[in-house]
Parts: C-alpha cells; structure tokens; sequence
C-alpha cells in the first residue's frame, strides 16, 4: 500500500464528505492507498494545514488558494501548489447577526470582524466594505480559529467568514437569523476555497499515487450526491458532539450542489484565478508578480 496524509482545514464537516466516504468505502483500497485524515483539532490548529506540509509531517492540505500565493511568496519561499478544487463556485460568505442593524457591508465600518488571520482575508474584507460605499474601517479581531463561531452566536463580535454549507446550517438549525453578504456581490473575484494542495516537488514525484488519490476522492464526493442520507450517517459518526444534531443531509445536498459536472471535477479555472490574482496585484495586496500558472495545475485529475 502507498500511504499518503492530508491534513483538514477544520474540524470535520460536509466539504471533507469525499474523503471520508473514500476511507469508509475502501475507495483509496482499491487504488492501493492508505490514507490518514488529519484533523486540526487534534493539536488544536496550532499548526495550519499548509505549515504541515512544508514541514513535512503530511502530504497534503485542504487550504484556501490565497495560502499558495503566501507560501510562494515568503521570505523562504516553500513550492505549495493547488492540484484540485473540492467546490467549481465559491461556497463562503460574510455574515453577521441580523438583529445587528447591519443591512450592506458598508454598515460594517467601526464593528468587530473575528478574522483566521489569512493571508489577504482582512484586507478583502475591508475592499468588500469600500466597495459599498464605507471606508473599510473594520476592527479584525483574532480568537481562537475554533472559538470563532461561538463568538458569533455568543454576539461578542459582529460579523466573521463562514460556509454556507455548514455555520450557516448550525444557524438555520438554532433559529439564528443571518445577514449574508457574497463576495462576489460586491466586486470581488475570489477564488477557490478550499484547494488541495501539496508541494510541486511532490506533484512530480508521487504523480501516480496523487492521480489515483484525487480519482477516488472524487467517487467519494460523487457517491455523496447520489447517497446524501447515507453520506450524513458517514458524517455524524465524525463531526464533533455538538454538531451531531444538525441537519447533516442538509450540509452534504448544499455541499454537492457545487462539485461540477463528474468528468471536471476538481478542475481549476485559469481565467477564474488569473482574474483573482490580478485582483490583488491592482490592490497591491500581492506585490510579487505571481504568475497564475504557477498557483495551480489540471493535470493530476
């Protein structure tokens, strides 16, 4: 068997359903893999998944495309590459408490924003608040990652990034009414969230053991479109305690809906990340000069 480790961006939910059904239903077995799921809270995110792997403690990790840009682009450059996109459309939002007053971004100027610290993340928050018309004067504010939602529905804070797919069910479930606020809405061409990603050495040197992992994932996640009861059974038996009464079937029909047709699957968009990243060049939020290219490659799927 060839082993492989993929680190988790969060605790387990519905965008993780691919690999999870591929463990449970000897998926990856069949392609002669063996395959560890490793999940943040188990050092408590103290370690983010992309440090893992430049570490080399895993393989791979589920991250947003922004952390390929800021591991290429560091002091001590590290070889990060996307080599699939779980979601073809952007399943995030920035969300606060309706009862909050907060009606557009712009009302968001001179609140509190519970941030994950990602690169570029405040920064496209404050644009998505100048581009309603305010002045971008957010408050970032920088809890425990796994704090964060908690203090959303606590109201210690205003507004934070979710998925839609997930906090936003945890809410519907707990009659919590939320503002949703889509990035696309307001001028802003983000990108995929959240990516595999591995370092392009690895992408060279394991292709036949990356290319089989990917094929299998993607008849897990396929599985689960077709199967979203069953898919759900497989997910409560892994999510933490107190999500296991939420309306997982839910998660995993608004988790699907967005896997793209089964032949494409995982593909990425150059003219999409190309317009992301040219997006953050005119911002001067990115000052390196990145090529496009160099974020992300198709040719593993």
């Amino acid at each position: 068997m060839n082993h492989l480790k993929i680190a988790l961006d969060w605790t387990p939910n519905a965008n993780h359903i691919g690999f999870f059904i591929a463990k449970k239903l000897g998926y990856y077995n069949e392609k002669n893999l063996e395959v560890k799921v490793i999940d943040p809270t188990l050092d408590n995110y103290a370690v983010t998944p992309a440090k893992k792997v430049e570490l080399g403690d895993v393989d791979m990790a589920l991250c947003p495309l922004e952390s390929i840009m800021s591991y290429q682009t560091k002091s001590k450059p590290f070889d990060l590459i996307a080599i699939a996109a779980l979601f073809q459309e952007d399943l995030s939002a920035i969300v606060c408490k309706t009862n909050r007053g907060i009606q557009s971004p712009k009302d968001l100027d001179h609140t509190t924003y519970a941030s994950y610290d990602a690169r570029y993340e405040d920064a496209i928050v404050k644009q998505m608040i100048k581009n309603d018309g305010g002045n971008g004067m957010l408050k970032c504010v920088y809890p425990d990652k796994l704090k964060i939602w908690e203090a959303i529905e606590n109201g210690e804070i205003e507004s934070t990034w979710i998925f839609t797919n997930w906090e936003a069910v945890q809410a519907e479930d707990n009659n919590m009414s939320l503002k949703y606020f889509k990035l696309k809405d307001y001028g802003i061409p983000y990108s995929y969230s959240p990516v595999i990603a591995c370092s392009q050495r690895m992408a060279a040197d394991k292709e036949n053991e990356l290319k089989a992992f990917l094929s299998a994932t993607k008849k897990g996640f396929f599985y689960a479109l077709e199967n979203p009861s069953k898919a759900a059974e497989i997910l409560k038996s892994l999510v933490p305690e107190k999500d296991k009464k939420m309306n997982l079937k839910k998660t995993i029909e608004l988790t699907c809906a967005v896997l793209g047709e089964q032949e494409h699957w995982g593909k990425m968009n150059p003219d999409g990340i190309k317009e992301f990243l040219n997006w953050l060049q005119d911002l001067k939020l990115e000052q390196h000069h990145l090529k496009s290219s160099s974020l992300f490659t198709n040719e593993l799927l």
